[in-house]
């Protein structure tokens, strides 16, 4: 009896140890849940410190993912939003008007940054933009010489820019995926924009009028405009001018468009009533057919996801019958 007693429980021993164990490897379970939780953690957290030369020619070092964001300009608000960041975004321009819940954000100044202000949301990240390096110079290095991470994003001046601008918010903020899903929207949406505006009978010339008369400005060649209306296969009526140009009457008259597009209705009443009661203009195309429409000038200036929604309001007013 004595002898069998000693056998069980030695056998009840060695189950205890098996057990122990978890499997045939000596490995616990449990232990290699909270292994494989822990490492999951870390890889979670790896994409962090990053290292970022933005547009200022600046190398911009960010040690942890930013959870307040100040951006300066709307472009960078609305790449922000898009990348899923507007619970992180604690301030924005007095501009700022897409997405509309933006305009529930503290405003921290418009051509002149409230300076004050900014650092007082204290940001772990500002948007700052290319365009403003120079009138905001000394602002913002105010902001650096106070400890903020300032990223100067490019003033984008094409589709691929506005790609650079979106991977390098997505970089600094941990969006990293979200700005790769964005990129490839906008591609193809452009791409069926594109395919569709193809298939039109007749290319047509298109006037584009930035500012009403009597200063008539218009997109040239080399303009982002200019690289839309190719996009849409449309022919810029003033493709011989270089960038953005002011023009008189008789010379856009001489032109001979097939449709004018106009940009600034959202500020302008009666946009188009304005261009078709011109004096002198009644035996070009545009006029003749009533071919003038506008097209909000946020969708086809700020540099950021919309410029695509922008793109398709060109191609509709340009070749309505492809989108009926």
């Amino acid at each position: 009896m004595k002898r069998l007693t000693m056998l069980l429980l030695g056998l009840m021993l060695a189950a205890m140890v098996i057990t122990g164990c978890g499997n045939g490897n000596g490995v616990n379970e449990n232990s290699t849940n909270e292994n494989q939780e822990s490492t999951g953690e870390q890889q979670e957290s790896s994409a962090f410190p990053v290292t970022i030369t933005d547009a200022a020619d600046k190398e911009i070092v960010i040690e942890e993912e930013p959870e307040r964001i100040v951006s300066l300009i709307p472009s960078n608000t609305e790449i922000a939003y898009e990348l899923g960041l507007g619970d992180k975004v604690v301030g924005v321009s007095d501009f700022d008007n897409y997405p509309p819940e933006a305009a529930e954000k503290e405003m921290i100044g418009g051509l002149e940054l409230n300076i004050e202000k900014i650092i007082s949301l204290e940001p772990d990240l500002v948007l700052a933009h290319g365009s403003v390096i120079e009138s905001s110079a000394e602002g913002l290095q105010q902001l650096r010489d106070a400890g903020l991470k300032v990223m100067v994003v490019n003033d984008a001046k094409s589709f691929a820019e506005v790609y650079t601008s979106i991977e390098m918010i997505g970089k600094a903020s941990g969006a990293d995926e979200q700005a790769e899903e964005t990129i490839q929207e906008m591609k193809d949406g452009l791409r069926t924009v594109n395919e569709r505006t193809a298939e039109a009978a007749e290319k047509k010339s298109v006037f584009v009028e930035v500012s009403p008369s009597p200063e008539i400005f218009t997109a040239g060649s080399n303009t982002f405009m200019d690289e839309m209306l190719e996009l849409i296969n449309a022919k810029n009526a003033a493709e011989q001018q270089e960038g953005w140009v002011q023009m008189n009457e008789e010379a856009v008259v001489a032109l001979n468009p097939d449709v004018i597009i106009t940009t600034y209705g959202y500020y302008t009443e009666n946009a188009k009533e304005l261009v078709l009661s011109r004096e002198g203009w009644g035996e070009v195309p545009a006029i003749q057919n009533e071919r003038v429409y506008d097209v909000h000038s946020d969708l086809v200036t700020r540099t950021g996801p919309r410029l695509v929604q922008g793109v398709e309001e060109l191609a509709k007013a340009v070749y309505p019958e492809l989108f009926q």
